[in-house]
């Protein structure tokens, strides 16, 4: 059973997330700000964090930012009342791997913990299996039938994020922000185009496909 932590300065709201946790087969271990959070963290195993942002002492961006320094990869979800897109930015900088805004739908909270989960085994593993397709992480290569396709790191790093998250849509902002370096003067069509050039390259996979949403970003699906 996982244990997830709930970091949350409001007793209501941290109760409430208490019970639908617990609800959803999950061990529960609470905390009312930042620096309690770390300090349980000492003693106990915590698989995934759902993190408040205002908070006294410590808020989420900063607690956030303290793990990821520190190499610690645990997922977080961040739920919080601030719902301007700078603030989610901040929070996606800070190394939150998700973000939700209060009040949040129980069952999707549910559902985005079941998936940070998988993601996190991913991540452990190294690797990524999509039908007939294996992509590992550590020699960058993409193998299909026994044809293996290394790619340089852009380009899997790009196909890897977007199959991690199937059918999640991600704009060329936030790729950029992620995969490539904060302060390069990089202009966002550069996504573009290592996404043609991935679709030239694995055109002739059958397990999935890189889809283009109008007007935002894109997306990779599983045919399977």
């Amino acid at each position: 059973m996982f244990n997830i932590m709930v970091v949350e300065d409001d007793k209501h709201t941290r109760r409430l997330m208490e019970t639908v946790l617990i609800q959803g087969g999950y061990n529960v271990i609470s905390a009312c700000d930042g620096i309690e959070a770390l300090d349980m963290m000492e003693k106990k195993q915590v698989d995934l964090i759902v993190l408040d942002v205002m908070m006294p002492r410590m808020d989420g961006y900063e607690f956030t930012k303290t793990l990821r320094e520190g190499n610690c990869e645990i997922p977080i979800l961040m739920v919080t009342a601030k719902e301007a897109q700078a603030d989610k930015r901040a929070g996606f900088i800070a190394g939150t791997d998700d973000y939700m805004v209060k009040p949040v739908d129980e069952e999707e909270m549910l559902l985005r913990i079941s998936a940070l989960l998988r993601r996190a085994k991913i991540a452990h593993e190294r690797c990524l299996v999509i039908g007939g397709t294996k992509l590992s992480y550590d020699a960058m290569t993409v193998e299909k039938d026994g044809v293996i396709t290394e790619l340089p790191q852009k380009e899997f790093l790009l196909i890897f994020k977007l199959l991690s998250y199937q059918n999640k849509v991600f704009t060329r902002r936030q790729l950029m922000d992620e995969l490539w370096d904060m302060d390069s003067d990089t202009d966002e069509r550069t996504v573009d185009v290592h996404i043609n050039r991935l679709r030239d390259k694995l055109k002739g996979n059958d397990d999935f496909e890189i889809i283009t949403v109008r007007g935002l970003g894109y997306k990779a699906v599983a045919k399977a």
